[in-house]
């Protein structure tokens, strides 16, 4: 599973050590951070398109985040796609829930699902929001989940 920078520099470790050397790297130059995973989807010619993004947060310092961009062949129903979103998100954030524990760096999990039930993402909110929560995670949803509305949406090609 690759994972890259912004700028697209492909990280040099896995993603467990690049988060941990990025925690280390931070609170060692003063940073206090906050961490949100989110993820979105993007349909394409009956391909799904997903990209996953760990945004690090320096209180009042500005952040960066990590990427992992994935081409599926499947064609998904939104439900599904929205919940495949939630799914990929709440897995990276189990397997760094170590670290942040670990370092004491708060995170939440995003999903791109709007709360306004006047939206058609809406349709997966409760489902989403019980998953995240069953996780012991933090749960956000739009329009405060930036991660995946904003960070996650401009990561997919």
């Amino acid at each position: 599973m690759a994972w890259r920078t912004f700028n697209g520099n492909l990280l040099a470790s896995d993603i467990h050590s690049a988060v941990e050397n990025a925690i280390i790297r931070e609170t060692d130059s003063g940073n206090r951070l906050k961490v949100c995973i989110g993820s979105d989807s993007q349909v394409y010619n009956g391909h799904t398109e997903f990209a996953t993004v760990i945004v690090f947060l320096r209180e009042k310092r500005g952040g960066f985040m990590f990427i992992h961009n994935e081409k599926d062949p499947n064609f998904y129903h939104l439900k599904e796609r929205m919940l495949l979103e939630v799914a990929k998100s709440v897995n990276i954030a189990y397997n760094l829930c170590d670290l942040f524990d670990k370092y004491n760096v708060e995170m939440e999990v995003h999903a791109d699902i709007n709360t306004n039930p006047n939206f058609e993402s809406n349709v997966a909110l409760r489902d989403s929001m019980g998953y995240i929560l069953g996780m012991g995670f933090v749960f956000k949803a739009k329009p405060e989940a930036f991660a995946s509305s904003s960070c996650a949406d401009r990561a997919i090609h």
